[in-house]
């Protein structure tokens, strides 16, 4: 259902609300630039700092702009199961075409408990559900028996991983199925996991080098793989810079200084600054061909 590059979308901020102008440029620029899907109020539009009318006209403007021309995958989950059941209600009733359920973070339930949070949140809704397994983040992992269980339910198609563990990746597309789509959480694992047999990326870098990822991810689907990795090796010191601090400060430091947002963050996040900001300004500068230009901005 879902296979290709989906860009976990910045938040832009300005004056402590949302800018709703500069989120409208930054969804047309992904179009414009190759984007197979959205997917705002993840980790990286900065959600757990956000309302919940704040997450509504994030996903509302996404949904209006993109106007059907890529499906929009919103973060709705919580570690509350009511919670999560809520924000899906609301992504479903603003028009979204898929949920995006991270794994309950802080409470660290049991795999039967994951089970049946995930399930209760499938039962809610008529959305397509894809699972998200961040144990970095959540202190917890769905483990690949689960996701076996878990893909059973019509409704649950796909899991975004981000356990950097290519025996997990392997065991999740054996045990799921060919009709279950896995797609990297993190764009350097992004070609080995097509190599197994996922579906693509739901990308931080794509927010700043949205051609070039489709690009790599396109390839590789294709079976270019000497296209995707030449493309994966050019875009690897922009991957790295963008991960010298917690994301998403870094992108959304590239963010503006490439003209998309201003680099507004909410507390706790703070603005990048001294060495760190060097080495990511200096990788953007070797790596502008990869990059939209001022024109496109």
């Amino acid at each position: 259902m879902f296979s290709g590059t989906f860009t976990a979308l910045l938040t832009p901020f300005r004056n402590g609300e949302v800018d709703v102008e500069a989120l409208e440029g930054m969804v047309e620029l992904q179009i414009q630039h190759g984007a197979s899907g959205l997917v705002p109020c993840g980790t990286t539009g900065e959600t757990p700092a956000m309302s919940e009318a704040e997450d509504r006209l994030v996903v509302e403007t996404v949904v209006r702009v993109a106007n059907g021309r890529v499906p929009v995958i919103a973060g709705t989950g919580s570690n509350s199961t009511d919670m999560a059941i809520k924000y899906t209600a609301m992504a479903q009733e603003v028009g979204a075409d898929g949920s995006l359920q991270v794994a309950p973070y802080y409470n660290k339930p049991t795999q039967e408990g994951l089970y049946r949070h995930f399930t209760a949140i499938a039962e809610s809704t008529e959305l397509p559900l894809v699972l998200y397994n961040i144990p970095g983040r959540t202190g917890v992992t769905i483990s690949a028996e689960t996701m076996g269980r878990l893909a059973e339910i019509p409704t649950i198609v796909g899991v975004k991983d981000s356990t950097l563990s290519m025996n997990m990746i392997a065991d999740v597309i054996d045990l799921c199925g060919e009709e279950f789509d896995v797609l990297s959480g993190d764009d350097p694992m992004t070609l080995p996991l097509i190599a197994l047999g996922g579906r693509g990326v739901i990308s931080v870098a794509s927010n700043v080098a949205p051609g070039a990822i489709s690009d790599m991810v396109n390839s590789l689907l294709s079976g270019d793989f000497e296209r995707g990795r030449e493309l994966h090796y050019e875009l690897l010191p922009l991957f790295r810079a963008l991960f010298v601090e917690t994301n998403p400060i870094p992108v959304k430091t590239a963010a503006s200084l490439l003209g998309l947002c201003s680099d507004e963050m909410r507390l706790p996040l703070v603005p990048m600054k001294g060495e760190n900001l060097g080495v990511l300004q200096e990788t953007l500068d070797r790596s502008a061909h990869l990059l939209p230009t001022p024109e496109e901005v």
